[in-house]
């Protein structure tokens, strides 16, 4: 069994898992900081399903790219859980949780020349994004791009892109390459971690506990809050 953390927007939420499904869920309510509600909802969890953290076999983490303090967050509980409990700890790619998510969700649209395009938000007309097909191979690297009319253009017409995630629907009408889809509704999930997070305990793909931090991708930049303007 596997706990999967999920921290990386503004949607908090753990899940169980085993081998080969998902056994259970927990996301925190709307308006409860992730601070005050990460280690709730994993207790709560646990409990339900009767199992310590030294039952775990491994915990798993959305390690980024996403919201600064949220990552850390994440992070911190996952490092907390891994060395209290003496379990590997998993790192997994935000955006490749994402597309491992679409594709369990709309196995149908998996079709020859598709590529799944998942976006975060990351403010004005920036979004992470990464390029990827179906079978979780990599066209194009995570990066945090500032999205244009030219945006994706390089890319052959003949390769539908499925753009999809919260940073997805500011793009819509800036994208203009033809056959592009822009999915709506999808919201980040523990669960998404399951796939990616077996893979990487079958591989011992493990990271240092004392050594491992979030995948940032940009630097934090701190600025004032709007209401303490002068």
């Amino acid at each position: 069994m596997i706990l999967c953390i999920e921290t990386a927007t503004a949607i908090c939420s753990a899940a169980l898992c085993d081998e080969t499904k998902v056994a259970g869920v927990a996301e925190a309510p709307p308006g409860m900081t992730h601070a005050a509600s990460l280690t709730v909802i994993i207790g709560r969890l646990l409990e339900e399903h009767r199992i310590k953290p030294s039952d775990l076999e491994a915990v798993a983490v959305s390690k980024g790219p996403g919201s600064y303090t949220g990552l850390r967050i994440g992070v911190s509980t996952a490092k907390g859980i891994a060395y209290g409990a003496g379990i590997p700890l998993i790192g997994i790619n935000t955006l490749a949780a994402m597309c491992s998510g679409y594709i369990t969700l709309h196995p149908e649209e998996m079709t020859a020349g598709t590529l799944l395009c998942p976006m975060i938000d990351a403010r004005r007309m920036e979004v992470y994004n990464a390029l990827c097909r179906p079978d979780g191979t990599t066209v194009r690297e995570t990066s945090a791009d500032i999205i244009d009319e030219t945006s994706f253009s390089d890319i052959p017409g003949e390769n539908r892109i499925i753009f999809f995630g919260n940073g997805s629907e500011k793009c819509r009408h800036t994208i203009t390459r033809a056959n592009a889809r822009f999915a709506e509704g999808f919201l980040l999930s523990a669960s998404y971690l399951h796939l990616p997070a077996v893979n990487a305990l079958r591989n011992k793909q493990f990271e240092d506990v004392a050594y491992f931090e979030p995948y940032y991708l940009k630097e934090f930049i701190a600025t004032i809050p709007g209401k303490l303007l002068p």
